[in-house]
């Protein structure tokens, strides 16, 4: 669902935003006087534009500062964050990086050894002879603001000592603590409070009272369920998060969750939280060797992808500490900080460094001061891929000022050319202007895109793309500058893919025997391990040439309890594939968010091994986008062979046999509305409507001359299908509006049609313009509803308002300069 915090909207300044590419064959609307249905139905004002954050929302841009877990982790000694090396990183960052934007210094877990009187953290004497308030006030008065690091629960020896809580008259430690005990946390640290008690709130305030005595300005909040490598529920930190987001922000201090959140959440993460980690930790754990690793840097992209729409105003994707400050610790390449900079700018992620300060080297300090890269990331609009399914990959966002940010990540080991085709990005073609934000080199104008050439192994080039005048942009339905008004939900099962389905066809020569025709009515995509739609969290190996029957010949693998795989695909039933083996043991099945079962792929000692088994399987789907994942629980090894997904069957039948000679005319039943079917190819050629098919109702009828001239044996022919622009769609029943303000000269809003939608009203600078029919005998995508030209070139805003109690559906708009 679309929350709240969630109503994007862009600011109210003038912006150059833009609207969406359209395939309808529907003839676009004029811009004519209100009709007398239009004038009379709704209100004479459009709703008014909701701001992107509420007032007094912290998260109004990525944080930027340091953290000290990267170092504790580096040094092998969690006790290395004391005052006199919490002064040096103040000094450090005053020095050096504080002009640029970095005012947090933020230390992690350690700083505390006890508790006072009434159960509340107290800092380490040890550490902080002379106090830790000394070091706060060093912090602040360098300009900084100081954070601390907190989890679920409350200790065991708070617990048993019975301590009063502050400002609470009958309320103890004792009290507060659910019963039967529950772990609170993943290491196993805490009991979990009990929530139901009214004096459980009381406990955490008291705590953001004490922080804010101290000056507290930031709470790390780790270990927060589901996520952290538990997702099932079994711990459920979600009432915590509610307490401390409650104690926190009533005093402004910003509030951060860690690790791995579950994006099934995402919506109440940002609903309560300033921020929140999408992955695990970026160290490598590489004591006094490296900070981090590639790997670590390149598993961040599937979830700055899983994370993007989620993230921007009022919350942000956390990506962890970006260790490029020093060459000689960070254990990655030149190129590689370089890429990992730029994808912590471009996914608008806070932007804290966990390298030592005081020893930045000189391209660490250039990386990290690059005043173009930093006004990126603080423009707060994250990035989104072309897409991902391979090394070399194209990511982009559409700025307020109209230009865009593009990176070009070579995420491969060798070399290579890397292109971005304008209209990947929704940009028509012409002269737009390119420039080089790392090299501050403009580049010159590029007609139709730009092919970066030679770019390292794991490397980037960052651009600014600025449209020349008078091009057309688009926006899709889910960018940060559509807003929204009501109960909006993002796709549901509503959206519609565009899809290719493969008829297959066996042409027989005169005397051969036709093969059996097999089932034609079903499909099933069959992904193997290394496809790039699955994402693996945790410690997993890939193995090739096994010799042991697994298809493909290779296997993903891991030892480690927790490990999981995801994917998220559109169809009707999935199936998990691997091998039954003594070493195996249970999984937990997800499906959409939901624990459905734990199934246990051993065999008896023994017993010998079975590849390519399906051990968990479902179908009777609604046809529409799923996630499954599948998570470690026991024995020593888990792995995945494949996944096989079952698909919507477009083409009935989906195989068919015919001679070689005097084919006869065969009609091919179509599951989608004809007017969807964009063509029909055979390899590269696109066969003629009227000559090689035809289209009769609901079918495609093959003519017999196309069939006979095929040659003998199998070949296939590929009917191609569109759906909603970039396969997503947001719907809404009721009272609903979406709307976009744009710098230009004219706007076309673009939706499907439906047998369930009714009329909308459009209004165009606070003028009801038109009332328009969405309403179809089928569903037809990509709808060009409602269009104007010839504005005044300047800012204006268009909104779409739902007419009646029929169900609204929206994918975007476009917008001319």
């Amino acid at each position: 669902m679309t929350s709240p915090r969630r109503l994007l909207r862009q600011a109210l300044c003038g912006l150059a935003l833009v609207g969406l590419v359209a395939a309808g064959s529907a003839a676009p609307a004029v811009a004519t006087a209100p009709s007398a249905e239009a004038a009379a139905d709704p209100a004479p004002t459009p709703p008014a534009p909701v701001p992107r954050v509420e007032p007094g929302d912290l998260a109004t841009a990525p944080y930027m500062g340091w953290s000290s877990f990267s170092m504790q982790v580096y040094s092998g000694d969690g006790r290395w964050i004391d005052a006199d090396q919490l002064i040096a990183q103040s000094d450090a960052m005053h020095t050096k990086l504080q002009r640029y934007g970095y005012d947090r210094i933020n230390v992690d877990a350690g700083w505390n050894d006890g508790v006072d009187e009434y159960g509340r953290p107290t800092p380490s004497t040890s550490l902080y002879p002379d106090g830790l308030q000394a070091v706060i006030d060093h912090v602040h008065d360098n300009g900084q603001k100081f954070g601390l690091y907190f989890i679920p629960g409350i200790g065991p020896e708070v617990y048993e000592a019975d301590l009063p809580v502050w400002n609470a008259p009958g309320c103890s430690t004792g009290d507060i603590v659910k019963q039967p005990l529950t772990r609170a946390d993943y290491w196993g640290i805490g009991w979990a409070l009990d929530f139901d008690d009214p004096c459980t709130t009381k406990y955490i305030d008291s705590i953001g009272a004490l922080l804010d005595d101290w000056g507290v300005d930031f709470v790390k909040f780790d270990s927060v369920t589901p996520g952290s490598g538990i997702s099932d529920l079994s711990l459920d930190a979600r009432r915590d998060v509610a307490a401390w987001s409650d104690a926190l922000h009533g005093r402004g201090i910003w509030f951060e969750l860690s690790w791995a959140l579950d994006p099934a959440y995402a919506d109440y993460w940002k609903e309560k939280a300033d921020g929140w980690r999408v992955d695990w930790d970026v160290e490598c754990y590489c004591e006094n060797e490296a900070l981090t690793t590639w790997p670590n840097i390149a598993r961040l992209f599937p979830k700055a992808e899983q994370w993007w729409r989620h993230t921007g105003p009022g919350g942000f994707g956390d990506l962890d500490s970006l260790n490029v400050g020093n060459g000689r610790m960070d254990g990655l390449t030149q190129d590689e900080r370089r890429t990992a900079t730029s994808l912590w700018a471009i996914s608008a992620a806070p932007m804290y460094t966990g390298n030592d300060l005081t020893q930045l080297d000189t391209f660490g300090l250039s990386l990290l001061t690059n005043e173009e890269v930093i006004a990126i990331n603080q423009a707060a609009i994250p990035a989104h891929p072309v897409s991902t399914a391979g090394k070399r990959q194209v990511w982009y966002s559409l700025q307020d000022d109209g230009s865009y940010v593009v990176g070009l990540f070579n995420l491969g080991s060798t070399d290579a050319d890397i292109t971005a085709d304008w209209t990947d990005l929704g940009l028509a073609d012409g002269g737009h202007k390119v420039r080089d934000v790392w090299a501050r080199k403009n580049l010159g104008s590029f007609t139709d895109g730009f092919t970066a050439t030679d770019v390292p192994p794991h490397g980037v080039r960052l651009l600014r793309v600025t449209p020349a005048g008078r091009a057309a942009s688009t926006v899709n339905d889910d960018v940060l500058q559509v807003g929204y008004g009501g109960d909006w939900q993002r796709n549901g099962n509503q959206e519609v893919a565009a899809t290719s389905q493969d008829l297959a066809v066996s042409v027989v020569a005169d005397g051969d025997e036709a093969p059996a025709p097999g089932d034609t009515d079903a499909r099933v995509e069959q992904l193997n391990d290394d496809a790039a739609e699955i994402s693996y969290s945790g410690s997993w190996s890939h193995s090739t040439g096994r010799g042991l029957g697994d298809h493909e010949d290779d296997v993903h693998w891991t030892e480690k309890d927790g490990d999981a795989f995801e994917l998220t695909f559109r169809g009707t039933g999935v199936t998990y594939v691997t091998e039954r083996d003594e070493s195996q043991g249970e999984v937990a099945v997800y499906l959409d968010g939901e624990l459905v079962e734990t199934v246990d792929a051993s065999l008896p000692a023994g017993t010998p091994r079975e590849s390519q088994q399906a051990v968990w399987t479902t179908s009777d789907l609604a046809d529409g986008e799923h996630t499954l994942r599948v998570e470690k629980k026991s024995g020593r090894f888990m792995l995945l062979d494949r996944i096989d997904v079952e698909q919507e069957n477009l083409v009935t039948p989906n195989a068919i046999v015919v001679p070689d000679e005097q084919a006869e005319a065969t009609r091919v039943e179509l599951a989608r509305d004809p007017g969807e079917l964009t063509a029909i190819r055979h390899g590269d050629t696109v066969l003629e409507r009227g000559t090689d098919w035809t289209a009769d109702g609901q079918a495609v009828v093959l003519s017999a001359g196309f069939l006979t001239a095929l040659p003998a044996g199998d070949t296939a022919l590929a009917f191609a299908f569109r759906g909603d622009a970039a396969d997503d769609v947001h719907t809404a029943g009721g009272e609903a509006w979406t709307d976009l303000t744009f710098t230009g000269t004219g706007v076309t809003w673009i939706a499907p049609t439906a047998p369930d939608q009714g009329p909308v009203h459009v209004y165009v600078d606070g003028v009801l313009k038109q009332t328009v029919d969405t309403s179809s005998a089928a569903r037809r995508t990509q709808q060009e509803l409602y269009s104007v030209s010839g504005l005044k070139r300047g800012s204006h805003r268009i909104v779409v308002v739902n007419g009646s109690d029929a169900p609204i559906r929206s994918d975007g708009f476009r917008f001319s300069r």
